[in-house]
């Protein structure tokens, strides 16, 4: 089906003006896909002149495929759950990293801020009741680093939900991340785009590809981006970034091609540690239990102003990242593909953060300085009101990762059966490098660190963050873990008739992870202490689906898939102590899905329907011990199940829709529950959860846009915390844009995000002490040059 596009590749204007529920969404994506007729729509008479024409497939928000050979089927006939985020989706929302992306994924966000005193930084997905964090990938390939990810470079964001563990090895419970690299082509062209906006946003990238004529099949490709900008909503958070990545192709158009790929970011930001939850929905003070020093009064307390800024102006956050990639294809006559790739990739993170725990209200006397809050002299004067501020959380971390991957992907037949096949062989190494600093309990016995023996507190509704005079000193503690593993995977799609195929696929992994550490006793003596410790495992991950096709435009499938995560693997961190996750006496963390749906290609095959129930059980969860907090037991098992829906294309050639509902019921089926109101429910996850993204091409060059995004509520996680909420409330968010083609050279576009200006928590910390605003109303205006 052909598709009209203005001058930019791939870069349609087809939004949506309709106010869309999930039921209503739902509703109308079955009515479309049993009652509309699937033809063309004919053009607008307002496109402009000199268009291109592309395959429907191709173009647009609809994705037919995804990047990996393990996945030897188009999307529509893959008995999975899979999102994509194409690259033009990003540009019309003017999303500028990982994060940003995966709003248009229902139910996968930021929704954890940290545990105690420390906060999460960087991509710190929950996706389906788990953290996704470890399990991001680009071009297959882990990509480690508690780091913000920028999208200047990526082409789409595929998200695989269920578990991944056929397809990547050791992964998060639920699913996958996989950002997708920009490569060059043969055609020529330059892009590039100039942003500013709100909280002094600044934005400027660059895309030039170039046809090496004098080298047939030879094309280069540079990408360039700086920025330079604050938060909206938040005082002195700051994101600072530059980024190069140009690549290379050679044999363009052959059966042998050749790309080579060099990505260097850096960043220098400002982090954020967040804001009390004081007089937030369902906050209470520690009033309710038999104290004898009661603060009632707290319970009435104004809520701080959510812009105010709790660290010091001493805190950074920096991170250079460098990846170099070489990736080598060969199609043979026969049909069958052979795939090389070789990656090399570093990231250093190295930030100091202060931030505030809180902590439990003394039973007598008055309040601390490891009080959440200290009232004083006057409980009835707020002005006098102060937080402690912890000592710097201070990490400077090195991932490094050595990957080399060949896969093999060929269609043979046994009879009447067609098997469509991929196989491969994975290499690979990664180490994570951690040096120790001197930290909270330090200052008690030094004023080396900080002259009064800690941090000046904070003034609850008026902090001051210029606080200086402590300094930041290694301990000589260090630890380092290094896993190598060897991966061998098979997949086969087995085609038994034109309606039925069985797709199947095993995954084995052999690991060694050793790690070494050298620690830091107690102070004042503060004796190092080596110690080295290794665990060794193997790794079965399997999955199994079968396809029904009612029709060459439609699929109904059923899956059941496993995944598993060893102690360590996240961050190929061990530990030898009883009470902590790592240790290597645990088993690996186990995961099984099963998964019914359906898929549809409607409308020409511009619009992609799918709707899928699914249910995840995860055992060998690893917890405390109800009888003994000092131990570890791993008698966990938690459950999540639901129902997700979406319908991403277009719906004429001047309307893209990109819409997602998901429910997520999730229990803890045995073992301590998870969340601080004691339900069996599992933290930082929403029950339900909803996405929509549309655009609509007006005459004369314009398009408008707009979304709509929902979280329900989120029941924080428990650590004995009291007097904070256990819960955050829903909220829905509404964004717009607008843009205008000026001539065939430039158009200008305006983002407004957040336009009710809702007040909601975009995140909360485990023990419920800080929180994550979200945006407030803010807004980009962004002027996009093509040549």
């Amino acid at each position: 089906m052909a598709h009209n596009t203005t001058y930019i590749k791939s870069r349609k204007h087809p939004v949506a003006g309709a106010r869309i529920t999930p039921v209503g969404m739902a509703a109308a994506a079955a009515l479309v896909a049993l009652g509309m007729p699937v033809q063309a729509q004919t053009a607008s008479s307002g496109t402009l002149p000199e268009v291109k024409v592309e395959s429907a497939g191709d173009a647009g928000y609809k994705a037919g495929t995804v990047s990996s050979p393990k996945f030897t089927q188009p999307l529509l006939d893959t008995p999975q759950t899979i999102s994509v985020v194409k690259e033009q989706v990003l540009r019309e929302q003017a999303a500028s990293t990982l994060t940003e992306a995966l709003r248009n994924t229902p139910g996968a966000s930021t929704f954890f801020l940290g545990e105690n005193g420390n906060t999460s930084t960087g991509d710190a997905i929950y996706m389906r009741g788990f953290d996704s964090s470890s399990s991001i990938f680009v071009d297959g390939v882990r990509d480690l680093g508690a780091v913000s990810r920028d999208v200047f470079n990526i082409q789409q964001v595929e998200v695989v939900k269920g578990p991944a563990g056929t397809d990547n090895g050791r992964t998060a419970p639920t699913g996958a991340i996989n950002l997708v690299s920009k490569q060059p082509t043969l055609e020529n062209s330059f892009a590039a785009s100039l942003g500013a906006g709100t909280a002094s946003y600044k934005r400027g990238t660059v895309d030039w590809n170039k046809a090496l004529e004098a080298y047939p099949g030879a094309a280069f490709r540079l990408n360039v981006m700086t920025e330079d900008s604050g938060v909206a909503g938040r005082d002195l958070v700051k994101n600072k970034r530059w980024g190069i990545a140009p690549s290379l192709a050679l044999g363009l158009n052959s059966p042998t091609r050749v790309f080579l790929n060099y990505l260097h970011v850096t960043q220098d930001n400002m982090p954020d540690g967040g804001v009390p939850t004081i007089g937030l929905p369902g906050y209470t003070s520690p009033d309710a239990r038999a104290l004898t020093n009661r603060r009632p009064f707290l319970n009435s307390a104004a809520r701080v102003d959510s812009s105010n800024f709790y660290g010091t102006t001493s805190d950074f956050a920096n991170v250079d990242m460098d990846m170099v990639t070489a990736r080598i294809e060969h199609d043979f006559a026969s049909g069958t593909k052979l795939r090389n790739t070789t990656r090399f990739g570093r990231t250093h993170n190295d930030y100091r953060l202060t931030a505030f725990m809180g902590g439990g209200f003394p039973a007598t006397g008055a309040l601390t300085a490891a009080s959440a809050l200290l009232a004083t002299p006057n409980p009835n004067d707020p002005a006098t009101w102060t937080v402690t501020r912890n000592l710097p959380t201070n990490v400077n971390q090195v991932n490094k990762i050595a990957v080399n991957q060949t896969s093999l992907t060929t269609t043979v037949s046994t009879g009447s059966v067609q098997h469509d096949l991929a196989a491969g062989l994975e290499l690979s190494r990664e180490e994570q490098t951690n040096l120790g600093y001197y930290g909270q309990g330090f200052a008690s016995v030094s004023t080396t660190y900080a002259p009064a023996g800690s941090l000046p507190a904070a003034n609850l509704y008026n902090p001051n963050p210029n606080v200086t005079g402590f300094n930041r000193i290694a301990n000589g503690a260090w630890s380092k873990g290094v896993t190598n593993t060897v991966a061998a995977y098979l997949f086969d799609t087995a085609k038994l008739s034109p309606q039925w195929q069985i797709t199947g696929g095993v995954r084995v992994d052999r690991f060694k992870t050793d790690f070494d550490a050298v620690t830091l006793g107690a102070l004042p003596a503060g004796a190092l202490t080596p110690s080295s410790i290794s665990l060794s495992d193997t790794l079965i991950g399997a999955k199994v689906g079968v396809v029904y096709k009612p029709a060459s435009n439609g699929s109904v499938y059923a899956l059941y898939a496993t995944s598993a995560q060893p102690p360590g693997g996240a961050n190929n961190q061990l530990s030898a102590a009883a009470n902590n996750a790592a240790n290597p006496k645990f088993d690996p963390q186990k995961a099984k899905t099963i998964e019914i749906g359906t898929k549809w290609d409607v409308l020409g095959g511009r619009l992609a329907l799918a709707g899928a129930l699914y249910r995840t059980d995860v055992s060998n969860d690893i917890e405390t011990d109800p009888t003994n907090a000092a131990n570890f037991v791993q008698t966990g098992k938690k459950r999540v199940q639901g129902l997700e829906l979406t319908a991403i294309g277009a719906i004429t050639n001047d309307w893209s829709l990109s819409a997602g509902y998901t429910t997520m019921d999730t229990k803890v089926l045995s073992g301590v529950p998870k969340t601080a109101d004691g339900s069996t429910a599992l933290a930082y996850t929403p029950k339900s959860a909803f996405t929509l993204w549309s655009t609509y091409r007006l005459p004369f060059g314009v398009t408008i846009g707009g979304g709509a995004r929902y979280a329900g509520k989120l029941l924080r996680g428990t650590d004995g915390a009291v007097g904070t909420p256990a819960y955050t409330e829903a909220y829905w968010v509404f964004d717009a844009m607008a843009s205008y083609r000026i001539n065939k050279n430039l158009d200008v576009q305006l983002n407004v995000y957040n336009l009710a200006d809702k007040d909601y928590v975009a995140a909360i910390n485990k023990s419920g002490y800080r929180y994550t605003p979200g945006i407030p109303r803010s807004a980009r205006l962004t002027a996009n040059f093509t040549f």
